[in-house]
């Protein structure tokens, strides 16, 4: 789906791909098929994005030069679902699907060669995916590491990474022709955990190739206004390379009992879900749901809100709440001015298989279904700011 900006910018919208397992390419080609092109299909469209998630094998595969055939495959399969790839989502390195996945989700990390060779093998296949009409393309990654252990030798060396990647993705351009940005994804519990964070850790950043990638999500769940990130950043000169429409879970009387039985449903054992309170005018943080479920120690004298990302379509059942006016606001700073400040927007809910029974999708069908909700419902608020939907 594209969307013209008064400005003349198209904007491209995509769901992302991490909901789905992706261990080899035939299973990367399988959910193309069955649920890209069925999404696309569901919403009447002439074309859909997808945001890719391609696990270190795979695009290890697709980037060389035995993987050529598999590359010309994914090509073909996402030209016949009447699909595009602008942006790939890297920030999980692989085993995303895995029965416990927590810290591991950010290892390794920006210290690391792996991580280093793992980005620009995703940007190399991404500028061989790329549309022909398309500006650029866009990588989201982690925001450098998990804040433990972290000093001034590990900053040194996640900052010669970050220069490296810079390098790299120059000469790419200068190979290819094509333009591709990575964006540093600012999350709860990390290294750069807020938006003041990044402003302040990524200024010396190459920012004709680097910048940040604001998830909704994690900026609500951070009790960060929409308004004044992006005045943040845009004091700071940070591109905001793409944004990730996304809805955290939400409690306004953390104390209410019915309100932790409820929350508690959510408490699961595959991914980090980081929880805040704003209590006293401060955030208060802690690392999981079931920490800040079980201490006594943690604030309930005002709202929390948990890094859970929940359909963006729809509203938990009572006393929870998600936070989609956070989100519609996040949209209208992006493009309610007189300039987009991004071009590429991603749906992320990655969590619909960990959802409470009964808020599950009902098999394959079921989620082909809920995608595409959340994709008219993000497209919805595009139109309402006044952009026009041209595919």
């Amino acid at each position: 789906m594209r969307f013209r900006h008064a400005d003349g910018t198209v904007v491209h919208l995509a769901y992302c791909t991490n909901v789905h397992p992706t261990e080899n390419v035939e299973a990367l080609l399988d959910q193309v098929g069955r649920y890209g092109a069925g999404a696309r299909a569901r919403l009447g469209v002439s074309r859909l994005g997808l945001g890719l998630w391609l696990p270190a094998p795979v695009v290890a595969r697709l980037a060389s030069e035995s993987g050529r055939a598999d590359l010309d495959r994914l090509r073909t399969a996402l030209a016949a679902g009447g699909l595009e790839v602008v942006t790939l989502n890297a920030f999980p390195y692989q085993g995303f699907h895995d029965p416990r996945v927590k810290l591991a989700v950010y290892h390794p990390d920006w210290l690391t060669a792996e991580r280093l060779a793992y980005t620009l093998d995703c940007a190399r296949v991404l500028a061989a995916l790329l549309p022909d009409d398309a500006v650029r393309g866009s990588v989201s990654s982690l925001p450098l590491a998990w804040r433990t252990p972290w000093d001034d030798a590990r900053r040194g060396l996640a900052a010669d990474r970050l220069a490296r990647l810079a390098e790299g993705l120059a000469k790419l351009e200068a190979e290819t022709g094509r333009t591709v940005r990575v964006a540093l994804e600012p999350e709860p519990g990390c290294v750069v955990e807020t938006i003041e964070g990044a402003a302040a850790q990524l200024s010396a950043v190459d920012t004709d190739r680097i910048g940040v990638c604001l998830d909704a999500c994690h900026l609500a769940t951070q009790f960060e206004e929409p308004e004044q990130a992006l005045a943040t950043l845009a004091a700071a000169g940070l591109p905001v390379v793409k944004t990730q429409a996304s809805a955290a879970l939400e409690v306004r009387d953390p104390a209410d009992p019915a309100a932790r039985r409820a929350l508690a449903a959510y408490a699961e054992d595959r991914f980090l879900h980081q929880t805040r309170a704003f209590s006293g005018g401060r955030v208060v943080s802690a690392d999981d749901l079931p920490a800040a479920l079980s201490s006594a120690a943690f604030p309930d004298d005002g709202p929390w809100r948990v890094h859970f990302h929940v359909p963006v379509h729809e509203q938990p059942e009572p006393p929870l709440a998600a936070t989609q006016d956070h989100l519609t606001a996040t949209l209208r700073g992006l493009f309610g001015g007189a300039r987009a400040v991004t071009d590429h927007v991603e749906v992320e809910t990655y969590t619909w298989s960990v959802l409470p029974a009964g808020r599950r999708p009902d098999g394959p069908d079921g989620l082909v279904a809920g995608l595409a909700a959340e994709l008219r419902w993000v497209a919805d608020r595009m139109a309402e700011i006044g952009m026009e939907e041209i595919s």
